[in-house]
């Protein structure tokens, strides 16, 4: 099956919104002028929200038609300054902060009940002895169950301020039990690094989902981590990598350059122009680092990869970066929600800018991987369009572009076989094999007990019967005629996948995902290949 264009930016959107946080940990401290023609513009929108509130025929909500103006007048300027409302800038602030405060659970909403997938280890459920497919049923007398039961009001009860308590009233259906669980909220990370393992014995492997306040920490860990093991090169995995905390990109690229290496420089519409240099802290600037791109990888992501490119450090590989080169600096508006404003351009150490054109608007600048696919440059890198005018030339005599993204070292096209892929993709992201799986361990949880992460990541295989299974699953919950027996290889890859992440960690699914991915095996051949 083809998955349609409809689906693909279920795939995009939310990658494509993160990386307008980049630089948002600054504050706003300069002032628009007071002069008299500012202050009629003022006037002006402040007598016609005074005259619909006051005047109009029917009743209006006039706080949306703020909004609504804020939202039209951010969208006249570039497709990175954005309005964020109270409600949203509270969840934005907690993903990029990498923590909130609760009991340490991830959970489906499953028939009604809290169903818990798997305890964060090391977190409050995890200490108290929560398991695995336990049901939460109540947290402070409070209900958690029911058809009517928001997720949003599940998070609420069960999130809470530091060291306090928490009384959860748990089902366990292994052995038909009601139990009853104190708990102490705690912080609980919300992780940016995905998985940081060792490919080869010599190439350790780190994935990175996005930049956030504590991504810095747990790369410093995972690199730590890889050394011991031997890690003599490094791959960065920033694919589908929407950017972040500028200054977080900075301190990464600090491990891998010598002292005083430009990293990038910003230039404000006042010709203001302050360089960022790296210092003599690094951990691996004498070593290999090779990170890995392609058409999602946006903003601090392309900040990472500029930056050893550039200075002609470490091997770029994919396809073209997203091409997001514009900084946003975050200003309150006085009721709780703020505007996320472009106040700068970045620049790759040679001096190019990176950012897409944006002039005919934001429809199709958000849709320019339709453009392309439709072009072929996903699969042949002789059809990325360049501009002599934006060439320039690393300090080893590298010819590099500018204008829309970072073109790698060496191209990896997309899976030729596409029409498995997004199927696959949608099955995956829409939650299909995630729900089949919980469902599977309901009944067979017992079989994995005794299998350990590592033996499970190596050894275990998939059955024919569990496929089928799923066949069984998808001809009953989607109208789609999806037919796995085209493809049974890679459906096992993900159902294994898939059953790893639920048993053990994100990391183990990543781990498995990796083993048939075409960008992570060109890595491990040109490692291979190389001194």
């Amino acid at each position: 099956m083809s998955i349609s264009k409809k689906y693909i930016p279920l795939f995009i959107g939310t990658a494509l919104a993160i990386g307008i946080l980049i630089g948002s940990k600054l504050r706003f401290t300069s002032n628009p002028s007071n002069s008299s023609s500012n202050n009629r513009k003022k006037d002006k929108l402040n007598k016609l929200i005074d005259y619909i509130d006051f005047e109009y025929v029917d009743q209006v909500n006039t706080d949306s038609i703020v909004d609504v103006a804020v939202n039209k007048i951010l969208s006249n300027l570039d497709p990175h300054s954005v309005y964020i409302s109270q409600q949203d800038l509270k969840s934005s602030r907690e993903n990029m902060k990498g923590n909130f405060v609760g009991i340490g659970v991830s959970f489906y909403t499953y028939k009604d009940s809290i169903a818990v997938i798997r305890p964060i280890k090391d977190g409050p459920s995890y200490n108290a002895g929560i398991k695995s497919g336990d049901r939460i049923l109540l947290a402070n007398k409070d209900t958690l169950y029911g058809k009517k039961t928001k997720n949003t009001d599940i998070i609420k009860k069960l999130k809470g301020p530091l060291n306090s308590k928490v009384n959860l009233l748990v089902y366990r259906k292994s052995n038909d039990s009601l139990l009853n669980f104190t708990l102490k909220r705690s912080k609980i990370p919300i992780a940016s690094v995905d998985a940081n393992y060792m490919l080869t014995n010599k190439l350790g492997y780190i994935k990175i989902n996005r930049f956030a306040e504590s991504t810095y920490k747990e790369f410093k860990t995972s690199l730590s981590k890889l050394q011991k093991l031997g890690a003599t090169e490094i791959a960065l995995d920033l694919r589908d990598n929407p950017g972040g905390f500028l200054h977080i990109a900075e301190q990464i690229l600090d491990e891998f350059l010598e002292d005083q290496t430009l990293l990038l420089f910003t230039k404000n519409k006042h010709g203001t122009i302050q360089k960022s240099y790296a210092t003599s802290t690094g951990d691996f600037e004498n070593k290999k680092v090779y990170v890995l791109i392609n058409e999602k990888s946006a903003s601090a992501s392309e900040i990472v990869a500029g930056a050893l490119q550039d200075n002609d450090k470490g091997t770029i590989i994919g396809r073209r970066s997203y091409g997001k080169g514009l900084v946003q600096r975050e200003m309150s508006l006085g009721d709780g929600s703020v505007v996320r404003l472009t106040i700068s351009r970045y620049y790759t150490p040679t001096g190019r800018s990176i950012q897409r054109d944006y002039k005919k608007g934001n429809k199709d600048y958000f849709d320019e991987y339709f453009s392309r696919l439709n072009s072929g440059e996903l699969l042949d890198s002789m059809k990325i369009q360049v501009s002599d005018s934006l060439k320039f030339t690393t300090p080893n005599g590298k010819i590099v572009y500018g204008g829309g993204g970072i073109i790698p070292d060496i191209f990896v096209p997309i899976n030729t076989t596409n029409n498995y892929v997004d199927t696959l993709n949608y099955l995956h992201q829409s939650g299909f094999i995630r729900y089949f799986i919980f469902e599977n361990l309901e009944k067979n949880r017992f079989v994995y007990q005794n299998i350990s992460r590592q033996d499970f990541i190596d050894n275990y295989q998939v059955k024919d019967k569990l496929v089928n299974q799923f066949q069984e699953y998808l001809n009953k919950h989607t109208s789609s005629k999806i037919e796995l027996s085209k493809y049974k290889a890679n459906v096992k890859t993900y159902i294994k996948a898939t059953l790893a992440n639920q048993l053990y960690d994100p990391s183990a699914l990543e781990e498995i995902l990796n083993k048939n991915d075409l960008m992570i095996n060109k890595l491990i051949t040109i490692s291979n290949n190389t001194n």
